[in-house]
């Protein structure tokens, strides 16, 4: 019997050719069961040749990868939602499509949701790191919060209504803020993502 997906991975990319194919091997390349998560990746109606990248990723037969290909753009909270709706995993966490992970990153991030009930979601520190992938600086997650590397159940992003897609920048603040009314985010202190700073 299969295992049964526990956790959605969703990448929301518009124009991103060139970092698509790191953020991607990242995943693929984890130390947890491949068949224990998804990769949902939303092309945002990119006009380059983002999703022909992501395709280099996908086997035809049985691909990891689920790529909706928006035909015009909808912009970042609707995509994300729109990912988010179709996910089977019981957990969700998002990755920005031009930054990548450790390889132990859903790992650790499921064992410490799986071992701890009390916890409603867990963010991981990073490491900021510039055009040619050194790291500038290790980042605490609490003190210079971002948007990904934060895994959350499903039930409770469904819960406060997932992003507000009026929001044009800010959607992730703005999904903190109501989170934080009813959960808590703990942390993980392990830089296992990495952001990177155009």
């Amino acid at each position: 019997m299969a295992n049964k997906i526990e956790i959605s991975v969703v990448i929301s990319a518009y124009n991103q050719e060139k970092y698509i194919g790191r953020c991607l091997r990242s995943l693929i390349n984890q130390t947890i069961e491949f068949s224990k998560f998804e990769i949902i990746l939303i092309n945002d109606g990119s006009t380059d040749r983002t999703l022909f990248a992501a395709e280099l990723f996908c086997d035809p037969k049985d691909s990891k990868i689920k790529i909706i290909n928006n035909k015009m753009n909808i912009g970042l909270p609707a995509s994300l939602n729109k990912g988010i709706n179709i996910s089977k995993g019981k957990y969700i966490v998002r990755i920005d499509s031009d930054d990548w992970v450790s390889s132990d990153f859903l790992n650790l991030l499921y064992q410490f949701l799986e071992n701890n009930n009390y916890m409603d979601a867990v963010a991981c520190d990073y490491n900021l790191v510039d055009k040619n992938e050194k790291v500038i600086e290790r980042k605490n997650c609490f003190l210079d919060p971002i948007a990904c590397g934060i895994m959350f159940k499903k039930k409770d992003l469904l819960d406060i209504g997932l992003y507000d897609e009026t929001f044009h920048c800010n959607e992730e603040r703005d999904l903190r803020i109501r989170f934080d009314k009813k959960f808590k985010i703990y942390r993980l202190e392990l830089p296992l993502y990495r952001y990177r700073k155009h």
